[in-house]
């Protein structure tokens, strides 16, 4: 797994922990073992662009996910045991896509819900991790089914809300 920062963050080494414990756990709770996600935190601008870019949104957002495999045509998340459109050869490790993190956007939003920036970055790669594995929240059937995976997740870390 890959984790970028593009910033140079107190406690870098920490984080980049914690973020692939976040991305790992996920992954393992959705039935994944052998997976490729490259995570990368940055600023407010540089998320603004990507989202101004990838979305047409020309304003800062707190998480990206950019998927490598298309979820099949019902929006079920992606079953490992029988892949996607995309997915390569049995036993070769899937490259599921990218997350972006805009760093400032994580401290002030845990500043905001006030719980610490070590669960809102967890929080944010679950949350960038499963929209790689083809969850969504575009109905609140979705986003309720979403949300229930995130909370086990970061439970599961002992990073429940507060």
């Amino acid at each position: 797994m890959e984790i970028r920062c593009e910033l140079d963050p107190t406690g870098a080494a920490e984080i980049r922990g914690l973020l692939s414990a976040a991305c790992r756990r996920a992954l393992e709770c959705e039935g994944w073992s052998d997976a490729e996600v490259s995570i990368v935190l940055t600023t407010d601008e540089e998320i603004r662009e990507l989202n101004r870019t990838y979305r047409g949104i020309d304003s800062p957002t707190d998480v990206l996910s950019f998927p490598l495999l298309e979820p099949d045509a019902a929006g079920e998340p992606i079953d490992p045991e029988r892949g996607a459109h995309g997915a390569p050869a049995p036993g070769e490790p899937v490259a599921l896509g990218d997350i972006v993190i805009s760093l400032p956007r994580a401290v002030a939003q845990a500043e905001e819900y006030g719980h610490g920036l070590r669960r809102e970055l967890a929080f944010l790669t679950v949350h960038g991790t499963l929209h790689l594995l083809g969850y969504d929240h575009v109905t609140p059937e979705m986003e309720k089914a979403m949300r229930a995976r995130e909370e086990e997740v970061l439970a599961s870390l002992d990073l429940r809300r507060v």
